[in-house]
């Protein structure tokens, strides 16, 4: 490793504190959705927009991960991220129209994009010992961010009001962007020789699909819970508590399914599990509506926690050497991002159209079940 390079410690610090910057901007829509109907007269298929944008940018960065580790590298393509993030967070400070939300939602999808196209390639150039602890690192700060955005939108919004809660994700950015330019400072830039591409097969098809189902089942909570309890008589902030302790949740299912995946050598027993739990969770907010909220909360947060890090360990377990496992996870999660993009817009549609979100917990479920009917494909000897 480069001497000029942080420690480890150092930089696992800043790994989250940048992951903690990636999905705020996203997860704070849904308990704001009262006051930005109210001020920013946005209907729930615009709503939905500032979820499907980032979530579309997402893919496409994955998709083109190897031109802009050729183009820009590691450290100056995180900068850049970081700038977009803060270019976006200030433009909804100061205008909080429905054209400018959906805007800077499409700056913010670029900027998270390139971070987590380049991050992932970061960790594993310069700490490949650790690259598996940075990595969960990695992502329980994006869910840590989501949880602390979900929590706190509307509780900030009532005291500070809209502009200021739209603007607040600019200082951890600005932060997190200090921080990356002094620790990067000395880091010898990385020359990329063009990778190999990788002709995708029916199976990359097939997993590209489940990773894109299952993400939409994310994106559709993350955007569309707390409306739906708000729909049953919630208050914004207590809709945002739920979202927050999901969020939580899905963390803790993540450590779990890590602490114990090795002992399933056949994956399609967790993966069956873990979606049981997606589709009961789905079943109880249809039946339930706004109250037990604890028991979707825990079904749905246990269940895409754990779905999330399962659909990418069986994309692995189709690669066979390092250059097939990178353009494997490419594809499937730039494709998979792109499917699951559409899953917030649909539920927006239906939004506004029927003025309720039971019909999108019922499409969900249905993707929920082939999704089942995918993973017994998953066998060990293939």
């Amino acid at each position: 490793m480069n001497r000029t390079l942080p420690a480890v410690g150092m930089f696992a610090l800043l790994v989250f504190v940048i992951a903690l910057n990636l999905r705020p901007i996203m997860a704070a829509m849904g308990p704001l959705f009262p006051l930005l109907q109210r001020d920013a007269q946005l209907s729930a298929t615009q709503l939905s927009l500032l979820t499907t944008l980032p979530v579309i940018m997402m893919g496409l960065a994955a998709l083109a991960s190897p031109l802009l580790l050729r183009a820009l590298g590691e450290v100056r393509g995180i900068a850049v991220g970081l700038i977009l993030l803060i270019v976006a967070s200030v433009a909804r400070g100061i205008d909080q129209s429905a054209t400018m939300l959906i805007t800077s939602a499409l700056v913010a999808g670029c900027g998270i994009g390139l971070i987590q196209a380049l991050m992932p390639a970061q960790i594993k150039r310069h700490f490949g010992a650790k690259a598996g602890t940075l990595m969960a690192l990695f992502t329980t700060g994006i869910m840590a961010g989501a949880a602390i955005a979900a929590a706190s939108a509307a509780p900030l919004a009532h005291t500070q009001g809209l502009a200021m809660t739209l603007a607040i994700p600019v200082i951890p950015a600005a932060i997190a962007l200090l921080l990356w330019l002094t620790s990067s400072r000395g880091m010898a830039p990385i020359i990329h020789a063009a990778r190999s591409q990788i002709k995708p097969s029916k199976r990359a098809w097939l997993l590209m699909m489940f990773f894109g189902i299952g993400t939409g089942a994310y994106t559709l909570v993350l955007a569309w819970l707390p409306p739906f309890y708000m729909q049953h008589g919630w208050l914004p902030a207590q809709s945002g508590y739920v979202l927050g302790a999901l969020t939580l949740t899905e963390v803790v299912a993540g450590f779990m399914l890590s602490a114990l995946i090795h002992r399933f050598h056949d994956r399609r027993r967790p993966l069956l599990g873990v979606l049981t739990l997606i589709l009961i969770g789905l079943i109880s907010l249809l039946i339930f509506g706004g109250v037990h909220a604890w028991l979707p909360t825990l079904l749905l947060g246990l269940g895409i926690g754990a779905l999330f890090p399962l659909s990418l360990i069986v994309t692995l377990d189709h690669a066979q050497t390092p250059e097939q496992a990178g353009a494997l996870l490419s594809f499937v999660q730039g494709g998979g991002y792109l499917i699951a993009a559409i899953m917030p817009l649909i539920a927006g549609i239906v939004r506004d159209r029927a003025a309720s979100l039971d019909s999108a917990w019922i499409i969900m479920s249905v993707g929920i079940v082939l999704l089942m009917a995918i993973a017994l494909r998953f066998k060990p000897q293939h």
